[in-house]
């Protein structure tokens, strides 16, 4: 089992209004985010818009990010269907171009029961030899993951890893007791990283890593060195650009943000609107806020 640890932004998709990947833009972003000291990269995450995009598009976002990368950092690839095939095939197919990592997303129209939500996560698991993340976000997730399935799914031997954005960080450290180091726990940006790393939590998969990188790592540096009480002054100062990114679409503030920082990485994917000029000015006060 690779040890995954520290900070994945999760990176956005560059998509121009033709509707191809802006490669080179994305490319520059990712190599620029290494260079600033994160972990790891995380293409397809919900910052990704894995959900607006077609196959062609995933599979582009995800071979700019194993290019980019070049081997210094690993890239977990995001895996979401509805399907098990097809999430199976998403899944064999980034580790064929390479990646080091899947991060496992249950879609649903119907509800799933207990029994087919585990029998997904743990056929993208059989179907690869590299480390698998599942990933739970029960505020768009028609189907959650239980305790019980965590408990479960954690007994696969390429299962050992749970990003969880249920903002519940009580259900977090259940996960931590009752499966102890079979499961390693990363946050999301709807936790308060410095409180899931004080707990045991590795580090955090989230957006607006893509847009304070530095700021990010310090924050995970100064946990890692049990140093709580300046981590903790940090955290409450990085904590303003989440408070300002949870009034807004999350796609459309991190694109709005990298814009401003010099990546033209387009407009969310429609049917999602871009932001404001109004809420623009939100977004360039958090970050002036934040340093």
């Amino acid at each position: 089992m690779a040890d995954f640890h520290g900070v994945f932004p999760y990176l956005v998709s560059p998509v121009d209004p033709t509707g191809n990947i802006r490669t080179e833009v994305l490319g520059r972003l990712c190599d620029d985010l290494i260079k600033a000291g994160v972990h790891g990269l995380t293409p397809l995450g919900s910052t990704g818009e894995f959900a607006y995009l077609g196959q062609a598009q995933r599979a582009s976002v995800v071979q700019t990010a194993i290019e980019a990368a070049k081997g210094r950092v690993p890239v977990i690839a995001g895996v979401a269907s509805t399907s098990t095939a097809d999430a199976v095939a998403q899944a064999k197919a980034y580790q064929k171009l390479g990646a080091n990592g899947i991060l496992a997303i249950l879609e649903a129209y119907f509800p799933v029961a207990d029994a087919q939500i585990e029998s997904y996560f743990r056929a993208i698991a059989d179907a690869v030899d590299i480390p698998v993340v599942i990933y739970t976000n029960p505020q768009f997730q028609r189907s959650d993951l239980t305790l019980d399935v965590i408990a479960r799914l954690a007994t696969h031997p390429r299962i050992g890893y749970i990003k969880d954005a249920s903002t519940n960080t009580g259900r977090l450290l259940s996960i931590m007791n009752r499966c102890g180091d079979s499961i390693k726990v990363f946050s999301a940006s709807a936790h308060i990283p410095a409180a899931v790393m004080l707990i045991g939590g590795l580090g955090w998969m989230a957006g607006p890593a893509c847009i304070i990188p530095r700021q990010s790592v310090e924050l995970y540096d100064l946990c890692t060195a049990a140093r709580w009480e300046e981590a903790m002054a940090l955290q409450r100062k990085l904590w303003r650009i989440n408070e300002a990114f949870a009034r807004f679409n999350l796609a459309a503030c991190i694109k709005a943000g990298l814009d401003i920082q010099g990546y033209a990485v387009g407009d969310p994917v429609p049917p999602q609107a871009a932001l404001t000029s109004e809420q623009r000015k939100v977004v360039e006060q958090a970050l002036r806020d934040v340093g």
